[in-house]
C-alpha cells in the first residue's frame, strides 16, 4: 500500500463525502472552501489513489424484509492459506453474508449475515455455513438492535497524518 499525504482540504472532502456521498460537486466545493473545478480534480485524485474506493446507498434492511442480523463466529479445521482463501471465495458467493472479516485469535472469521427471520438464518446455517468444507464450528450472535453504525473511518483535519491507500 502506498502512503498518501492529504491536506486539510482533502480531509474535508473525504469527511463530507463519507457522511453524504450524494452531495453535488458545487456543494462539496463550497464546504471545502474551493471552487468546483479544483474540487472535482481532488475527488478524482482521491479515487485514483484509492482513498475513495466506491459510493453506495445505505438501505434499511428491515424495509426490504431482512429483519434479522446475525454475527457468526466461524472456526475452520485448517488455517492454511489455501483453505482460508477457499473459505473467503465461498463466502463471497453467499448474498446473505454482508461482511466477512478474518480475525486473529480464537475465531477465524466473523461474518455479518442478514435474513428475513430466524428460521431463514437457521436454514442458511445448517445447509450452507456449517455444511461448508473445512468449517469446524459456528457460534451465532443475534443482533438485538444497532445503536451505532457509521461508515468509513474518523477523519480529522490534521495535515500531518498520512493515509494508507491501495
Amino acid at each position: 500500500m502506498a502512503t498518501v499525504k492529504l491536506d486539510r482540504i482533502d480531509r474535508r472532502i473525504l469527511r463530507d463525502l463519507q457522511a453524504r456521498g450524494r452531495m453535488t460537486n458545487v456543494e462539496l466545493a463550497k464546504r471545502a472552501g474551493i471552487s468546483p473545478p479544483p474540487c472535482l480534480r481532488r475527488v478524482r485524485a482521491l479515487e485514483e489513489t484509492g482513498c475513495i474506493i466506491g459510493y453506495h446507498a445505505e438501505v434499511a434492511s428491515e424495509s426490504l424484509g431482512f429483519g434479522v442480523t446475525v454475527f457468526a463466529h466461524v472456526g475452520l479445521h485448517s488455517q492454511a492459506d489455501t483453505d482460508l482463501i477457499a473459505f473467503e471465495g465461498l463466502v463471497a458467493t453467499w448474498p446473505e453474508v454482508r461482511a466477512c472479516h478474518m480475525l486473529a485469535g480464537e475465531t477465524d472469521f466473523l461474518l455479518k449475515i442478514v435474513a428475513p427471520d430466524w428460521d431463514a438464518y437457521q436454514r442458511f446455517l445448517t445447509t450452507r455455513l456449517t455444511a461448508a468444507p473445512n468449517v469446524s464450528v459456528v457460534k451465532s450472535a443475534l443482533a438485538i438492535r444497532t445503536s451505532k453504525n457509521l461508515p468509513g473511518v474518523p477523519i480529522g483535519e490534521d495535515e500531518g497524518d498520512a493515509i494508507e491507500s491501495r
